[in-house]
């Protein structure tokens, strides 16, 4: 079944060729096809177009199919192009021209960018969640190891005193400004495009402030025709938001496997964790890390593959877009999936104690010596100066004990204020409104 077909039916390699993987990521939508149509159906009733009895039955069915959804007894005929066309298939052989009449003052065009909208706010609410959990073991660890030293690096050289306090939290708050970004993606994706149509409107009395209430939107894609070209772009830029995430884990993943090594050794993984070399019985490789690195950077080429493959698309709906999908939805559970497995590793991570005790550390307490003779009134260039001679001679005392004590140093790490970041950003979220909406239109 095609929405579009009249007597003339595409040739079997056409039809093959543009439908390619779409019903696989269709599957992933069909529950906010249904919860679309129950608000458009509702909505075409205030509208003279479906009378009360009409509605009744179409929601009635809509919410069978919704339930068979979630019990995964849901499929999509083989002979059938997508989802829209599945579910009024069922409609209409369950209730015939009644069915018939749900696709009335709307596109495919709009009921995918409906579709696609619920889709991504409904995924980014789940990673914000997973977001929350890694961050508040994060803080767990900055706090339970607040007093641990570890060498510092610039350059992948040796800097300065860092702690594991800092490390774990220097993360964390990373975090937020990923979940600031998360929200800005979430604002773009909570607007309603549904009654855009093919992108030219309706010439039908429609109600876009009802389906836009019913859904939970916090707005209106007021023009039409820039609805349609929200798709694309609405996609980039949630792209970009979970590709921030990414970032941090990869660079976190990237410090463990460097920590990990017998050369730094400042962390250990028990042995379950990690897994051996087939020729070397001592290894205890971090695979997982690597692995989610691996993974996390290639969700940071998302917004690039989703720009170019929308580069040069003028105004309107074009067959592009539906490869979208393809690239972007199984980002989401990968993205979790690392989330739950850095989880896993950092929760049962070992800490080695007294790193900074060895000698070999020493020039990470050159500063410390230098701002030491800046409190005793040397100006700080003759006595930067004066502990650089010292390194070059061969002279140079140190004391490994430090005591740093403004916002966000080892001695003031700034923990709660970072927690009341993330709260607010959180709470920013309307996550109740939504699934209250939702909760009335399945119930």
């Amino acid at each position: 079944m095609k929405l579009w077909e009249k007597n003339t039916k595409s040739l079997k390699e056409v039809e093959n060729f543009t439908v390619g993987n779409d019903r696989k990521f269709d599957l992933m939508l069909a529950p906010f096809d249904v919860l679309g149509s129950i608000a458009h159906v509702i909505m075409l009733e205030t509208a003279g177009l479906l009378t009360t009895e009409e509605k009744d039955l179409l929601i009635k069915e809509l919410r069978t199919v919704y339930t068979s959804i979630h019990n995964s007894l849901f499929t999509i005929h083989p002979d059938v192009e997508d989802i829209h066309s599945q579910v009024e298939l069922l409609l209409t052989q369950k209730l015939g021209d009644v069915g018939k009449k749900i696709h009335s003052a709307r596109s495919r065009n709009d009921q995918v960018l409906a579709d696609i909208k619920l889709f991504l706010r409904n995924e980014l609410e789940g990673l914000v969640k997973s977001i929350q959990q890694l961050f508040e073991l994060l803080q767990s660890q900055s706090e339970k190891y607040k007093d641990h030293l570890l060498p510092g690096y610039t350059h992948l050289q040796l800097a300065m005193p860092s702690s594991f306090g800092l490390w774990f939290g220097a993360y964390a708050e990373s975090l937020v400004d990923d979940v600031i970004t998360a929200k800005a993606a979430f604002d773009v994706v909570n607007k309603n495009p549904l009654g855009s149509a093919a992108g030219y409107g309706s010439s039908f009395p429609i109600d876009r402030t009802l389906t836009t209430k019913l859904l939970g939107f916090d707005d209106l894609n007021y023009n039409v025709v820039y609805a349609q070209m929200n798709r694309g772009k609405a996609e980039r830029i949630v792209a970009q938001a979970i590709s921030n995430v990414a970032d941090t884990l990869a660079r976190l993943s990237m410090d463990a496997c460097l920590y990990l090594n017998q050369n730094f050794g400042f962390i250990s993984f028990p042995a379950e964790l990690t897994t051996g070399s087939s020729i070397m019985p001592h290894k205890k490789n971090p695979d997982v890390f690597e692995l989610i690195r691996s993974h996390c950077n290639r969700i940071k080429a998302l917004p690039n593959e989703i720009m170019l493959m929308t580069t040069n698309l003028p105004s309107g709906y074009h067959r592009d877009l539906q490869l979208l999908k393809e690239h972007l939805f199984p980002a989401f559970k990968t993205l979790k999936d690392c989330i739950e497995m850095a989880g896993l590793l950092l929760s049962n991570v070992e800490i080695k104690k007294n790193i900074l005790v060895d000698e070999k550390y020493k020039y990470l307490f050159s500063v410390e010596e230098v701002n030491k003779l800046v409190n005793a009134g040397m100006p700080f260039r003759d006595a930067y100066k004066k502990v650089g001679i010292d390194i070059e001679a061969g002279k140079f005392n140190y004391d490994n004990s430090v005591h740093h004590t403004h916002e966000g140093s080892i001695g003031n790490l700034c923990n709660e204020e970072i927690k009341k970041q993330m709260r607010n950003v959180v709470d920013s979220f309307p996550f109740a409104s939504v699934q209250a909406a939702i909760n009335n239109l399945i119930n």
